[in-house]
């Protein structure tokens, strides 16, 4: 497989990332709302993790700092000429000072409320906290730097603790003029229903595969063509995803997984052990919980594609050579009810050791001598 430089990845955060892709509609009403002279003061901008919701918050707060309120364009003709056209995008080139100061984190007129620092824990914070909010309050408090927006990116808004999340109520219920706020939330349903109801949703979906590839060529072009279309299989329509597992070897992993599922009830032994080795040697347990999340995905998507009768056939995008006739096999062992079965004594089985701190090489073996017995009786 192709090299991958995880430290190339800064180029793609939202702040810095110039490119959206799939979502012209979600741009569109964006665009429109504000040519239309009445933007609404917050915006609430939803969907699956890493399908490019912080991008479009970005994407939105440069322009609305670059270009101000629509009025302030569109005054209609005078003396010295037509009025200017008004943008049909809402890009703001790369070059501009705009979209340097805000790469930057220098734009006077923008906040971003995120999880912060905890200088007593050496740690990230698990939430955000009201002293995060506060923050805003106090920006939104003075008049606009630079005569335009002001605008608060509260990504993601589902980080907010209570008090956080009632400071930031207040604002919706008071905002001050020329102000908007651009809330990023995956799981909009946890907030507060009077959050939801003072802001105006706009709903991304996952990028359907043309989409995808084209977002992944953009943002992994040193892969080769195979492995951005698995990924874009794997991620499920989330470039931030593919992006997140191209950097983690996700897709190298699954295929080490599935080569010694292949070879169920009897798998290579040295082969297990040496897989194991490599999960125990990270004392972070981040490889072990990818692992886990790529195995347990793909049995799901066993039991549904086994359900539905199109393993192979239409719907079925194969990510890498070979996975199709492992999955057919596979189906053939056990009806989908038997391995959704698995798929929930897998999850409870790699719960309990995590929750009795169970060797993370010892888990593996346990997980596949599980497999194992279940192909064993077919």
């Amino acid at each position: 497989m192709s090299d991958f430089d995880p430290q190339e990845a800064a180029s793609w955060a939202p702040r810095h990332n110039a490119a959206l892709f799939g979502h012209d509609a979600a741009e569109a009403a964006l665009l429109e709302a504000w040519a239309s002279g009445r933007l609404p003061h917050a915006w609430m901008i939803t969907g699956p993790r890493g399908v490019g919701k912080s991008t479009l918050a970005f994407r939105f707060a440069r322009f609305l700092l670059k270009h101000g309120p629509a009025s302030s364009l569109d005054a209609g003709p005078s003396l010295f000429g037509d009025a200017p056209v008004l943008p049909d995008t809402l890009a703001v080139a790369e070059d501009d000072a705009v979209f340097s100061r805000v790469a930057n984190a220098g734009h006077a007129d923008l906040i971003t409320v995120e999880r912060s620092w905890d200088d007593k824990g050496d740690r990230w914070r698990g939430d955000i906290v009201v002293q995060d909010v506060r923050a805003v309050i106090d920006r939104f408090g003075k008049t606009a730097a630079e005569g335009g927006y002001r605008v608060c990116i509260v990504d993601a808004a589902d980080d907010m603790n209570v008090n956080a999340a009632n400071a930031l109520l207040k604002i919706l219920e008071e905002p001050p003029p020329n102000a908007v706020l651009l809330l990023v939330s995956h799981a909009p349903g946890g907030l507060l229903p009077t959050i939801r109801s003072r802001c105006r949703r706009l709903a991304l979906k996952p990028l359907d595969e043309a989409a995808m590839q084209q977002a992944l060529t953009g943002l992994l072009p040193d892969l080769d063509a195979a492995e951005r279309r698995g990924l874009g299989v794997l991620a499920e329509g989330s470039p931030g995803r593919a992006v997140t597992l191209a950097a983690q070897g996700g897709l190298k992993l699954l295929h080490g997984l599935l080569d010694m599922v292949g070879q169920l009830p009897r798998p290579d032994m040295a082969k297990l052990h040496a897989f194991g080795d490599a999960l125990a040697r990270d004392r972070s347990g981040a490889g072990f919980q990818l692992m886990t999340d790529v195995f347990r995905w793909w049995l799901a998507r066993l039991v549904r594609a086994s359900a539905a009768g199109r393993i192979g056939g239409s719907g079925w995008a194969e990510i890498f050579p070979g996975e199709t006739a492992l999955a057919q096999r596979l189906a053939q062992w056990q009806g989908p009810a038997r391995w959704a079965e698995d798929w929930e004594q897998l999850g409870r089985l790699l719960a309990r050791g995590e929750s009795v701190n169970l060797d993370r090489k010892q888990m593996l073996l346990n997980l596949f001598a599980a497999l194992a017995r279940s192909a064993a009786a077919r």
